[in-house]
């Protein structure tokens, strides 16, 4: 019996980034979609995959907008119960809510509880893979991996290492943190839809003999992501000077200990230098912009049409806890808002595309997810653009899909999101199955 489905709605496919000319041309809208064996078999017409997929189970979506499945790019999960907390800068946050709450991660029923509920929490937004941050512990790890798993997500994550400035209770060393991430990555990494990212936490809470240490398990792995922060406040950069005083500047801190390359995640990325820039295009590394934890913060505002016109890759998170919003809508949202502050309107398929397939990208996964196509493996979210009264009477006055789609993207939430599939798969149903 075939285990095909047939989804009809507004397909949203990018031909190309929308970056890269008239964003506009970027995409194409098909008629349908069909699923088979948790991937993508085809799109078109509905009445062309109807012929050829016959005995498909139909899901009619009307005139809702089918696309890939949001992608967070950089999430702590273990930040979960702290979202939205009062009132502190980088140093302070941590030190105040991150810290603190990162301590109960030693025991497994708590981690377990917690990566469960982060999961649950960014299907219900639409958010169908996640690189995530975890605590010291390697409980922490495990959990979320194995609530993963449960739920046949797509994610990546690994062990936060720390040697200095932070709680004795988070503290690991040089040599730890080598032996507990390699143990971690063997056991995981590649294993169903896991994958593993070395995870230095960033350079003011790790000694250069850490950073070291890292740097060759990443040489001695290097198909694995690694994942750091990066220039995200003034302040956090020029304490990072006064612990490297020899560096030429914060990324040196990375590249001087072999935590520099293609497969590099550069969570915030705001105020780089000149070298900096240069050097992160030169290798490849991802900038992954972070804009309702920027604001929330006070980080900065990130300069997305510089960084593009410069050739970087970048990808787009929502940074919980440090972000105050599970949902990659309100991100959108946020990074139009920064990108207006900083004199450009970004266009909505720029927008959807660094959720999705710009992310994925950043993550080394756009040959798997991020986009609506043959052999990609079925991870969709489908969103109803008349979620709200406010939304349904702009969209009621859209003349083409664009305007039909941004009212959603600046003030949607949960309730835009109508069904969420995650490897062929729906996750949340309200259509009916025909």
């Amino acid at each position: 019996m075939s285990d095909a489905k047939l989804l009809t709605g507004r397909v949203l496919i990018f031909d190309t980034s929308p970056f890269d000319g008239d964003p506009a041309q970027s995409v194409r809208v098909e008629e349908a979609v069909c699923l088979q064996s948790g991937k993508v078999a085809a799109t078109g017409t509905f009445e062309t995959l109807r012929k050829a997929y016959p005995t498909a189970e139909l899901h009619l979506y009307g005139d809702a907008l089918i696309m890939a499945g949001f992608v967070d790019a950089h999430v702590h999960y273990p930040q979960t119960a702290v979202i939205a907390s009062w009132g502190k800068r980088l140093i302070d946050w941590l030190n105040t809510y991150t810290f603190p709450e990162e301590m109960q991660f030693h025991n497994p029923a708590y981690a377990a509880e917690i990566a469960g509920r982060y999961l649950d929490l960014a299907l219900a937004y639409g958010t169908t893979t996640a690189c995530s941050f975890c605590t010291s512990h390697p409980t922490s790890v495990t959990a979320f991996f194995e609530a993963a798993q449960g739920r046949n997500m797509r994610v990546v994550a690994g062990k936060t290492c720390m040697d200095r400035h932070a709680p004795q209770g988070l503290l690991d060393t040089a040599q730890t943190a080598y032996d507990q991430s390699k143990i971690l990555l063997e056991t995981w990494h590649g294993v169903d839809r896991l994958s593993y990212a070395i995870t230095p936490r960033f350079s003011p809470t790790s000694t250069p003999e850490q950073l070291q240490a890292l740097g060759a398990l990443w040489a001695e792995h290097p198909d694995c992501l690694m994942q750091t922060h990066l220039s995200e406040q003034t302040d956090e950069i020029a304490w990072v000077r006064t612990l490297y005083p020899s560096a030429r500047d914060y990324l040196d801190t990375y590249e001087e200990h072999g935590l520099l390359g293609p497969l590099g995640l550069y969570g915030h990325a705001i105020h780089l230098e000149p070298r900096e820039r240069d050097r992160l295009r030169d290798t490849g590394g991802a900038l992954v912009h972070c804009p309702t934890s920027n604001m929330f913060i006070g980080s900065g505002l990130f300069d997305m049409a510089a960084r593009m016109a410069e050739d970087q890759v970048v990808g787009l998170a929502s940074d919980i806890g440090g972000g105050s919003s599970f949902s990659m809508l309100r991100t959108m949202a946020a990074a139009y808002e920064i990108a207006q502050l900083r004199g450009t309107a970004l266009h909505p398929a720029q927008l959807l595309w660094l959720a999705t397939a710009g992310s994925a990208r950043a993550l080394h996964l756009d040959d798997k997810i991020g986009n609506i196509s043959s052999g990609l493996e079925a991870d969709l979210v489908v969103l109803d653009l008349a979620s709200t009264p406010t939304i349904a009477q702009r969209a009621e006055r859209a003349e083409d899909i664009w305007q039909a789609v941004f009212p959603t993207l600046m003030m949607g939430d949960d309730r835009a999101v109508r069904d969420v599939w995650v490897a062929g798969q729906v996750v949340k149903l309200s259509s009916q199955p025909q």
